[in-house]
């Protein structure tokens, strides 16, 4: 065990399975998604269609700006498809980081081989945010390699907010379910902080979005602190990322502190 981080190596590489078809499944969306644009956005169906809708499912899912490149990037692939199959794979990752080694045995005879439990935090979340950050640079090359043919006319620069937060998003469930996870020893209770944290985040986005009294729950929306800005439009609003990365950092030291403290396998 002296190479250096033995666990964030292991961590990251045996599961390249997963990674591959991780990154599969985001590029077959972007590449079913962003080339369908020329024949459909700005056209008068399409903002036929968009008008027919009702203008709080429009809100919702965030419809309203789709008739244009950009927003019709935002919408589908951060705001949709990349965001459910990001949200599913980090949530995934963080539940079985340090519950899901700890219900099959694997943690005990982790810790035996003269590893900290504090080791097994960290490196195990690092490894998370490197394959996280990976498949979001996947994301990033891809629409720009779409950008001039599918004719969406995003600036490069926004692009790469939108990607940091997207990134943020992602990282901030499994960082979630990680924390439940190391405070539990239950891959169960993991999967469903993290998941909650995804779906409650686009929920009080979509709820907020459909009246002024509703507003409040904005704040309460990791989904809102990342897209509420339009980011691929806009570009990125680096004070929410912040606030995406830093709460990510806190509950990976929360999730050390956890694990220190407690018995495992009890």
């Amino acid at each position: 065990m002296n190479r250096k981080l033995p666990l964030f190596r292991r961590a990251f590489l045996d599961p390249w399975r997963s990674s591959l078809g991780w990154a599969a499944g985001l590029a077959a969306a972007i590449a079913l998604y962003l080339p369908l644009f020329p024949s459909i956005g700005g056209s008068s169906q399409m903002q036929g269609m968009i008008n027919a809708l009702p203008p709080e499912m429009t809100k919702a899912l965030n419809y309203d700006q789709i008739a244009t490149g950009t927003g019709y990037t935002q919408a589908t692939v951060f705001g949709l498809i990349g965001f459910l199959l990001m949200t599913i794979a980090t949530v995934s990752w963080g539940a079985a980081a340090i519950a899901g080694d700890e219900e099959s045995g694997q943690l005990e005879l982790t810790l035996a081989h003269g590893v900290t439990r504090i080791q097994v935090a960290f490196e195990r979340a690092l490894a998370i945010a490197l394959r996280v950050v990976l498949l979001a640079f996947l994301v990033l090359v891809l629409i720009l390699s779409l950008n001039e043919s599918a004719q969406l006319k995003i600036n490069p620069q926004n692009l790469f907010g939108a990607t940091v937060m997207f990134a943020g998003l992602a990282l901030l469930s499994g960082t979630g379910a990680l924390f439940a996870g190391a405070l539990t020893g239950r891959k169960a209770y993991g999967l469903a902080v993290g998941a909650a944290i995804g779906v409650l985040g686009y929920v009080f986005n979509a709820v907020g979005r459909q009246s002024p009294d509703l507003n409040w729950l904005l704040n309460l929306s990791p989904y809102h602190w990342a897209y509420g800005n339009s980011p691929v439009t806009n570009g990125a609003d680096w004070a929410a990322a912040g606030w995406l990365w830093g709460i990510s950092a806190g509950l990976v030291l929360l999730s050390a502190a956890a694990l220190q403290r407690r018995d495992v396998g009890a």
